[in-house]
């Protein structure tokens, strides 16, 4: 890994947002997946909650597949059981949803623990969801069309979010926890060996300040072999 590398994975680990976050309800579109994603790296999203209840919907291939290196992506079979999961972290849960009860987007306090919630291209968001909602908002349009398209949406409200968090300061002082910082410095910074770590069910080294891998010569060792070689060797 090059030092020029390390410095802008740390750049890039140093301003996540850990407390605030999308979910997806049943979004499936690719290129609407691929946009969304984006900007969620490019808001310094770190993590995104997806409703995927079948095993075809999945996050795959297209413009997306840069992104997903550094946005890890959360399925969850149903909405209840994501956003549920998601109040037991402290977080706020704003539907996009226009009823009586909805305010401009830009009303709301993003600087609290915040969880967007998006709905299904042509369905929306179910009943079920809009249920256990905190608050519906809205972004106002004077046009014909009373709806954005799903990514278009998501970045308008994630462009608030971040304006609001970086005049709060919440960009200067980074959260991301060590183990899940040094977890993405060795998979962005060695890509080639992380892959062999997963296929192999080798834990992942540690990395010293310049980025390059700590390990014993048994490490190596069982890096140039097979998975089943380095388990007998274990087991004698």
């Amino acid at each position: 890994m090059t030092p020029e590398r390390l410095q802008r994975m740390n750049n890039m680990l140093d301003k996540r947002q850990t407390d605030l976050t999308i979910c997806l309800e049943e979004v499936h579109k690719p290129h609407n997946l691929s946009a969304i994603v984006r900007t969620a790296d490019a808001i310094g999203i770190h993590r995104v909650h997806a409703v995927w209840p079948t095993e075809r919907m999945r996050m795959s291939g297209g413009t997306a597949t840069g992104s997903q290196n550094w946005v890890n992506v959360v399925r969850h079979n149903t909405v209840i059981e994501a956003i549920t999961e998601l109040k037991a972290q402290g977080m706020q849960i704003l539907a996009t949803n226009l009823s009586d009860t909805a305010v401009d987007f830009r009303e709301v306090d993003y600087t609290k623990p915040t969880a967007i919630l998006l709905g299904q291209e042509k369905f929306g968001i179910t009943p079920e969801a809009l249920a256990m909602a905190d608050q519906d908002i809205i972004i106002p349009m004077v046009g014909m069309v009373q709806s954005l398209n799903v990514s278009v949406a998501n970045a308008t409200i994630l462009y608030e979010a971040q304006r609001q968090r970086q005049l709060a300061g919440l960009y200067d002082t980074p959260t991301l926890d060590k183990k899940e910082r040094d977890r993405v410095l060795f998979e962005g910074g060695h890509p080639i060996f992380a892959k062999a770590c997963n296929q192999k069910g080798l834990p992942y080294p540690e990395l010293d300040d310049d980025g390059q891998i700590i390990a014993d010569d048994s490490w190596w060792k069982k890096m140039q072999m097979n998975k089943d070689a380095w388990q007998h060797i274990d087991d004698e």
